[in-house]
C-alpha cells in the first residue's frame, strides 16, 4: 500500500511553532537584540528594512489610524450636539403653539431651514393609499429610504429622492413624513433618535390640540 504523498517543503521546522513560540515569549528580542537589526523583511518602497523599523512603520501607522478614527468620532460628537440643541429649541417653539396650523409651520419651517429638507408634512391616513403605506412601510413603526414614484406623489405631490417617515401612534393614524432630495440622506441604517423625539413630543401636542 503506497503513503499518500505529502507536500514537500523546504522548511526545515514548522513557522507556527516559531510563532507561538514567540507569542508565549515576547520578551524573546531583549534577550537577543542582535537579531532586531539582523533580520531584514521586504519593503515596497526601501527594499528591506529590520524589524525595529518595521515595528515603528506600523506604530506609526495605528497612531495615524487612530488619530482619524478621534477625529471621525470628534465631528459625529459635534453633529449630535448640535441636533440636540436644535431638538431642544424645537420642542420649545412647538410647545409654544396653540393650534394645529401654528405646530405644522413651525415643525416644517424649522426642520427645512435647519436641515435643507425639500417637505415636511403631517399626513393624516383617510384612504386606501394611505392605509397601504401605513402598513407596508411603518410596520416597524418608522421607515429610512426611498419610495417608489406612486407612494412619493402620494405623500409629498411629486418625487423625492430619500424619505423618514414614522408613524405619531397606533391609536392616531398620523404619518410624520420628511423628504430631501438627496437619494442618499435617509437610508435603512440611520440613527433614529431625532425622529423618535419628535414623534413623541408630536402626539403628545395632537391629542391636545
Amino acid at each position: 500500500m503506497t503513503e499518500p504523498l505529502m507536500p514537500q517543503t523546504d522548511v526545515p521546522f514548522d513557522e507556527l511553532i516559531i510563532r507561538e513560540y514567540l507569542l508565549d515569549n515576547p520578551d524573546f528580542f531583549n534577550r537577543y537584540p542582535e537579531l532586531l537589526l539582523a533580520m531584514r523583511l521586504p519593503h515596497m518602497e526601501r527594499g528591506a528594512i529590520s524589524l525595529v523599523e518595521r515595528r515603528q512603520e506600523i506604530l506609526r501607522q495605528r497612531v495615524s489610524q487612530l488619530e482619524e478614527e478621534i477625529t471621525s468620532l470628534l465631528t459625529m460628537a459635534a453633529r449630535n450636539e448640535k441636533i440636540y440643541q436644535f431638538n431642544t429649541e424645537l420642542s420649545f417653539q412647538l410647545l409654544n403653539c396653540a393650534d394645529l396650523v401654528s405646530l405644522k409651520e413651525v415643525l416644517a419651517d424649522s426642520l427645512k431651514l435647519q436641515f435643507n429638507f425639500s417637505h415636511v408634512r403631517l399626513i393624516s391616513v383617510l384612504d386606501t393609499d394611505m392605509k397601504a403605506i401605513w402598513d407596508q412601510r411603518l410596520h416597524k413603526g418608522h421607515y429610512f429610504g426611498r419610495l417608489t414614484q406612486q407612494e412619493a406623489k402620494r405623500l409629498f405631490g411629486n418625487e423625492v429622492g430619500s424619505v423618514a417617515l414614522t408613524k405619531l401612534s397606533e391609536d392616531n393614524p398620523v404619518i410624520f413624513a420628511i423628504a430631501s432630495q438627496d437619494a442618499t440622506h435617509f437610508h435603512p441604517d440611520m440613527d433614529n433618535m431625532l425622529l423618535e423625539q419628535l414623534r413623541r413630543l408630536l402626539a403628545h401636542m395632537l391629542a391636545k390640540l
